[in-house]
């Protein structure tokens, strides 16, 4: 009879477990944010900045955190200042500043002999080598992008809603967008090493289209995908441990499953709504919140 408590018995997992939900949690939040703004491939091309950016960090000799967040910020103020001075949408700014940077660090690697396993675990996710110190990195990110996203969460929503109505009201938006996106860069960095580069687009998007899927209010779309990111994190990591696989993959696997569930539990409910009511009801196609009115904010 399989011990359903066993991994509970090791420290590694007990660990991995703590960063997985909490990366799970804050990656679920600010992919609601992501998929509110249209910036859905914002999340795979900062990866890859900060991952071209912690190998040029480890090849001059500095820590890779500190070299991934240079250039990850790097990355976010171009892509920011090229969409804003000559009119190129931000996903063509993200492909091209990203994916340039993410070359640059690979074509290092080829031209040195300091390669070493570290970036194996920078791009498929490692969470059982997880050290005290990421440990409370992650933990300080989660609580530093938490206290973020809850204090400007009125100026977040007003600024992607409705950005001209928000420069009216005296609401710097280039400054609140470019804040998003270094605390985005600064959570994508935390958790490159425990989820990878090439899987955490899942992790940030998945979570957020599907609890999309599930309300049109904005305050339920944020707690569901919260939860849903919780949730299929520890389940992916409880899972990988019976299974013997890697974390990451494992933990994607059950984002995705997440998304085909509620999938499949929408298009159910709409059969069934229609049949009930002879039609398929109108909804709006926009998410609804409290901070969505086109007055004034008195200031």
């Amino acid at each position: 009879m399989i011990d359903l408590l066993l991994p509970f018995q090791y420290e590694f997992f007990i660990k991995g477990i703590i960063v997985s939900v909490l990366l799970g949690g804050i990656c679920g939040l600010a992919g609601v944010y992501i998929i509110l703004r249209g910036l859905s491939y914002v999340g795979h091309g900062l990866s890859h900045a900060a991952f071209g950016g912690a190998i040029v960090g480890n090849i001059v000799g500095m820590n890779y955190y500190i070299g991934a967040i240079i250039w990850s910020y790097l990355a976010s103020f171009v892509i920011y200042e090229i969409s804003k001075r000559n009119k190129i949408k931000p996903d063509a700014a993200i492909g091209l500043v990203t994916t340039a940077i993410f070359a640059f660090g690979v074509l290092l690697v080829s031209m040195t002999d300091r390669y070493t396993r570290n970036f194996e675990s920078l791009l498929f996710g490692n969470i059982l080598a997880i050290t005290e110190q990421d440990l409370y990195v992650i933990v300080s990110v989660t609580i530093i992008s938490a206290a973020f996203f809850f204090f400007l969460h009125k100026r977040l929503v007003f600024s992607f809603f409705d950005n001209e109505s928000a420069k009216i009201s005296g609401i710097k938006t280039s400054h609140i967008e470019l804040l998003f996106s270094f605390v985005l860069a600064t959570i994508i960095i935390v958790s490159m090493s425990s989820i990878g580069v090439t899987l955490l687009a899942s992790v940030i998007v998945g979570p957020a289209i599907s609890a999309r899927m599930l309300s049109n209010n904005f305050s339920n779309v944020v707690f569901l995908s919260i939860i849903i990111g919780c949730v299929a994190s520890f389940s992916g990591m409880y899972a990988s441990f019976f299974l013997d696989a890697s974390s990451g993959p494992t933990i994607v696997m059950f984002i995705t499953l997440a998304f085909g569930i509620t999938a499949l539990y929408t298009l159910f409910k709409k059969i069934y709504h229609s049949h009930s009511h002879g039609s398929i009801s109108h909804s709006h196609p926009h998410m609804h919140t409290d901070e969505h009115r086109h007055e004034h904010t008195h200031r």
